[in-house]
């Protein structure tokens, strides 16, 4: 059974940092990504990470702020978020998808886990 199980929510303070972790299990993925959803609006991309971890896509929102990184020995993906922001506030979601390609499409991963509440306080 193919599971996507995300960790490290919370609440901070505008300025602070969180790391959030997600455990795969049930199925070698290629590439992973990280979701987000605010209240109201659509979910959207925050970061995406190849196989080896040497590819790595960012939202122009979180670019220079947040780091996607994998320990590939574990299944873990990992998203440390620096310099938060109240606009950063909303539900994260790790995706996982078998084809090699670094996408953003959100129609493009095959399995998603069931999110892990972030916000930040201004």
């Amino acid at each position: 059974q193919v599971q996507l199980v995300e960790s490290g929510g919370g609440l901070v303070q505008a300025g602070g940092s969180l790391r959030l972790s997600c455990a795969a299990s049930g199925r070698a993925f290629s590439t992973y990504g990280w979701f987000r959803q605010a209240l109201g609006k659509e979910r959207e991309f925050v970061a995406a990470v190849s196989r080896s971890g040497g590819n790595t896509l960012y939202a122009d929102s979180v670019k220079g702020r947040f780091t996607i990184s994998r320990d590939s020995a574990k299944n873990t993906v990992y998203l440390q978020m620096n310099s938060l922001k109240p606009e950063d506030t909303a539900v994260y979601y790790c995706a996982a998808r078998m084809g090699s390609v670094v996408t953003g499409s959100r129609v493009a991963y095959d399995s998603w886990g069931q999110g892990t509440q972030v916000t930040v306080s201004s």
